[in-house]
């Protein structure tokens, strides 16, 4: 019998710090991770994966406690929220309508994919659903949401499928978006508008560290809340909705003064270790469930959404730098997760330069706006094949 560690919150706490630290060491000895401009959290946090994988059912099985993952995730996109002005919104907003008509189109086009190429390896079309946009636009939550209802429908072994597809495109994102997007920037020889976080900088002196920490924890609290309420209405949405709309009232209302330095600050840190204990969950063995025909078709599916970034969203969306920060963005939530997108663009604008009309509509679109597509459309061509 295999023993189990169980690591604590603490535990977890004290790996995703030491895996931010090992992930920029691990750059600085292997260049070739930062030419391919791969996150420093996805390097780190995927020595982990790989090491829990090596040890799974050999010398000791790792369950990790999510609890502090789950709140570092609220917690960074809190902090989003809290960047979100309304002077940012309205010079952004045809360009969020942009973005999320593309998602929409692409995540029809993951599915129409999925469905021809499991018909063509002789399976059931509707697993071309689940290892297209329920477990890559949608991932590891929309897996858990819609697998039981494929399982109703007679697909067997549906959540087991669609979560193993959604890890896979965890893992293939963060190592492919920042990659993508540099290549956009060297090809078509684009420059950013200065260098520094997430958007510009105000100049105005802001609050102290702790009290931009003590507004994203009022938000938070505050946004649990809402989050209960909109439960209780009926409205299924990712758990930090709530806390995002709080945040981006505080601001735009001026209830509370903050400094964007501060709250991309705390931001990217709460990014870093979310991103590192994610990978530490990150259930590697779980591919194995995959069959040959599978993998194949997540491989094309990889292959569809490159495409899609250096075509359609790089020139949808203004064939210039910011669009170019966009396109990797669109990769990060489109395989993987929101927290992908921003760590492939956070990676970039280290490079390059700021990219502020990019860090306010990828994590709108990715985060929010195309869950109420994707759900629309994965229950349309669920019902559809049945």
């Amino acid at each position: 019998m295999v023993p189990v560690w169980k690591l604590n919150a603490a535990q977890v706490l004290g790996l995703a710090s030491l895996g931010v630290w090992l992930g920029g060491r691990i750059k600085r000895l292997a260049p070739v991770l930062d030419r391919m401009n791969v996150p420093v959290p996805i390097v780190g946090g995927m020595v982990f994966a790989i090491a829990a994988l090596a040890l799974r059912d050999r010398v000791v099985n790792l369950e990790a406690d999510t609890g502090l993952r789950d709140l570092l995730m609220v917690a960074f996109m809190t902090t989003i929220g809290l960047s979100a002005r309304l002077q940012l919104l309205r010079e952004g907003g045809s360009a969020v309508v942009k973005l999320l008509g593309i998602a929409t189109f692409g995540a029809i086009l993951q599915n129409l994919f999925g469905m021809g190429l499991a018909k063509a390896l002789g399976l059931d079309a509707r697993l071309g659903i689940l290892a297209g946009s329920v477990a890559l636009t949608g991932g590891p939550a929309t897996s858990v949401a819609f697998g039981s209802t494929f399982e109703k429908l007679g697909v067997h072994n549906a959540t087991e499928v669609a979560m193993a597809s959604a890890t896979f495109g965890i893992a293939v994102a963060g190592l492919i978006g920042g990659y993508i997007g540099g290549l956009l920037i060297r090809r078509h020889g684009l420059k950013g508008g200065g260098h520094g976080g997430a958007v510009a900088q105000e100049s105005a002196i802001g609050p102290t560290l702790p009290q931009t920490v003590a507004i994203v924890g009022i938000a938070m609290g505050l946004g649990n809340l809402l989050s209960l309420q909109m439960e209780r209405m009926g409205l299924i949405l990712p758990a930090y909705i709530g806390a995002m709309i709080v945040a981006a009232v505080i601001r735009n209302l001026g209830w509370a003064r903050v400094a964007q330095a501060e709250i991309d600050m705390v931001g990217r840190i709460a990014l870093y270790l979310f991103i590192v204990m994610a990978m530490i969950t990150l259930r590697l063995w779980e591919l194995a469930h995959l069959a040959l025909p599978l993998l194949a078709i997540l491989t094309a599916q990889v292959a569809l959404c490159w495409a899609m970034c250096v075509t359609v969203v790089y020139w949808g969306m203004g064939r210039n730098y910011e669009s170019a920060v966009s396109s990797a963005g669109f990769c990060g939530f489109m395989l993987g997760i929101t927290a992908n997108a921003v760590a492939c663009m956070e990676e970039l604008v280290e490079k390059f330069g700021a990219a502020p009309q990019a860090f306010l509509v990828v994590p709108v679109v990715g985060a929010f706006l195309i869950d109420f597509t994707n759900s629309l459309i994965i229950t349309a061509m669920a019902n559809f094949t049945r």
